[in-house]
């Protein structure tokens, strides 16, 4: 992995970028401590996301979470404490969503060719409930005091509604560690900010219009020692006999997700929970959604399809972190 360093928006303020997890990353930093070295930083950085990638990829073939979903039923796999952390945390999510977040949903993901799989048209009824049966998380069981998870039945686990944001935390805690306060971390989009850039001068994070053909800009937030995720199906989607189908699966009904929801923005304390939570959302919708983010004390925002454009609805906390302009 290769790091570059570069002033950014003017001479207090160096950003590390790079690619990782196949997408791109952004670490911007403000208050540089003294005799740090800048090499041993981007080292720091691009570590932190090897470790991550190199467990939890489902692309890597010895990846931990590769040779998972190859190990046989019914016989316990022995974890890293950074793997076993997610893949709980993963779990905890799936049950207060309801069973929105699904880290067994690949099989849906691909039968609808949005995986590696190439497409093939509307699958067939017969083929849908197939890809469907193998789609549970209570077919996953924990022993934290060992570190294990058993597969109980033949699924597929797949961390990337979750990963990226794990990543942009350890990256974070690994920053903070070398004494690195006032920090953005950005990897895929999905962020995490320590104290503020400067006294009094928190970080801003754009929000984008839910466009397919460009990127505008819609609302900025401001973020002190927060994460913030976002979740769209308005640039991945198919059309296949004049019907639109999302990227979205819901894991409950089998089926791509059906409603007004184009795009979900989620702050939270850590990224990993943004991440999935944005995820979650986008398979609720914005009805059974808004009031699950309520229970779970989340912010919150939401743009959905309209008549003319698009219609907004957020939690109450969200206002807080949103920049008047």
């Amino acid at each position: 992995m290769m790091a570059a360093c570069s002033p950014a928006k003017g001479p207090d303020l160096l950003e590390f970028t790079g690619a990782t997890m196949g997408t791109t990353y952004s670490v911007k930093i403000a208050q540089w401590p003294q005799g740090l070295d800048h090499e041993q930083v981007a080292s720091v950085i691009a570590s932190e996301l090897d470790n991550v990638n190199r467990k939890m990829s489902t692309y890597q073939p010895d990846s931990e979470l590769s040779r998972f979903n190859r190990w046989p039923i019914e016989k316990p796999f022995q974890f890293s404490a950074d793997t076993f952390d997610v893949l709980s945390l993963a779990l905890t999510i799936w049950r207060d969503s309801q069973g929105a977040f699904d880290i067994t949903v690949g099989p849906l993901v691909n039968l609808w060719g949005f995986g590696p799989e190439e497409r093939q048209g509307l699958p067939s009824k017969a083929a849908m409930a197939a890809a469907w049966a193998r789609v549970g998380s209570n077919h996953l069981q924990l022993q934290p005091s060992e570190l294990l998870i058993i597969r109980q039945q033949d699924v597929l686990v797949d961390l990337s509604a979750i990963a990226k944001g794990y990543a942009v935390d350890r990256v974070a805690e690994a920053l903070e560690a070398l004494n690195i306060s006032r920090y953005l971390v950005e990897v895929g989009g999905e962020v995490r900010a320590g104290a503020e850039k400067a006294e009094g001068h928190p970080w801003r994070v754009a929000m984008e219009q839910p466009l397919t053909d460009q990127r505008k800009l819609h609302k900025v937030v401001q973020l002190d020692h927060k994460a913030m995720a976002t979740s769209g199906d308005y640039r991945n989607f198919i059309e296949l006999d004049g019907q639109r189908y999302s990227h979205t699966m819901d894991p409950r009904t089998g089926m791509p997700v059906n409603h007004r929801l184009v795009s979900v923005s989620v702050i939270a304390d850590t990224c990993a929970q943004a991440d999935a939570w944005a995820t979650a959302l986008m398979v609720l919708g914005p009805e059974e959604g808004l009031n699950i983010a309520q229970q779970q004390g989340l912010a919150v925002y939401m743009m959905l399809r309209g008549d003319n454009g698009y219609e907004i609805q957020h939690s109450p906390g969200f206002e807080s972190y949103l920049v008047e302009r």
